[in-house]
């Protein structure tokens, strides 16, 4: 598991292009047959793939985890981007499509991951954050989550937010998930930019071509920096970085949050005039 520590935003300043993507950026992560995992200590969040093709994944326990089995003292949010598969938690088998939810909270014990066929395997990304309540598991699909139109064709930022672990939705202990499907001809997410001190947040990129790419520009709102990056790549966001990004070609993304609360409007406003 690969770690990430917490970086200070005025050391940030000073870093090159080669020190952003080594401290923020999770790549590599869709390997068949395997489970690719990232620790970062904003938040002490586990984000990454399990990606079964021919044989099942087992979430095991880590190391770094200190503890005798990965959900121990954790919960954890999975949303499928590719094909059809199945999670078994405790013995119970959940089938999720593409952009379905599954949801397993603190003390599930037996975690594994399967493909329905692996012509088109499932690639779950998983988000993990610290929990002391146990919520039961939950599965959400695509059609169920709340969706919140924003934006306008006008700024090249339509959008359709799709809400799965939320106060209003799945519950959870600190865990807040979702993701954020573009409209045609629209390229920027989560602009005009804000930040939330309370929570940090990580984005995953998904269903963009293999040869274009997405801007995601972080920093505070007057010192921002960027970083390229490609299909099924994860940024981490700390909590007084902005987090934005505009494509050159359609894409989606998942957001994932932990943090002191699970307030979604909960978050400071930049204006465009005020970012530098």
């Amino acid at each position: 598991m690969k770690v990430l520590n917490s970086v200070h935003p005025a050391d940030f300043k000073g870093y090159d292009t080669a020190l952003i993507r080594e401290r923020f950026l999770a790549d590599g992560l869709v390997q068949a047959d395997q489970i690719n995992l990232v620790y970062t200590h904003h938040d002490r969040m586990i984000l990454g793939i399990a990606n079964p093709v021919n044989h099942d994944l087992a979430l095991g326990t880590y190391p770094i985890l200190r503890a005798g089995y990965f959900l121990e003292r954790r919960e954890l949010g999975i949303i499928n981007v590719g094909g059809e598969g199945e999670i078994s938690a405790d013995g119970k088998v959940h089938t999720l499509g593409k952009l379905d939810c599954l949801y397993l909270g603190k003390g599930t014990k037996g975690v594994s991951f399967k493909a329905k066929g692996a012509a088109n395997p499932p690639v779950f990304y998983l988000v993990s954050a610290p929990a002391h309540v146990n919520y039961p598991t939950t599965l959400m699909t695509h059609a169920a989550a709340v969706k919140v139109t924003l934006g306008d064709a006008a700024t090249a930022n339509h959008r359709t937010i799709n809400k799965y672990i939320h106060a209003q939705g799945i519950k959870s202990c600190q865990l807040v998930m979702g993701l954020t499907i573009l409209h045609s001809g629209s390229v920027w997410n989560t602009m005009p930019a804000h930040v939330h001190d309370r929570r940090m947040e990580a984005y995953f990129y998904f269903d963009l071509p293999q040869d274009q790419r997405v801007f995601h520009f972080m920093g505070e709102g007057t010192e921002t920096r960027h970083i390229v990056m490609g299909n099924h790549e994860a940024v981490i966001s700390p909590p007084w970085s902005i987090h934005s990004g505009a494509g050159t070609a359609s894409y989606s993304f998942i957001w994932g949050m932990g943090g002191e609360n699970q307030d979604y409007t909960d978050m400071d406003p930049i204006a465009l005039t005020d970012i530098r």
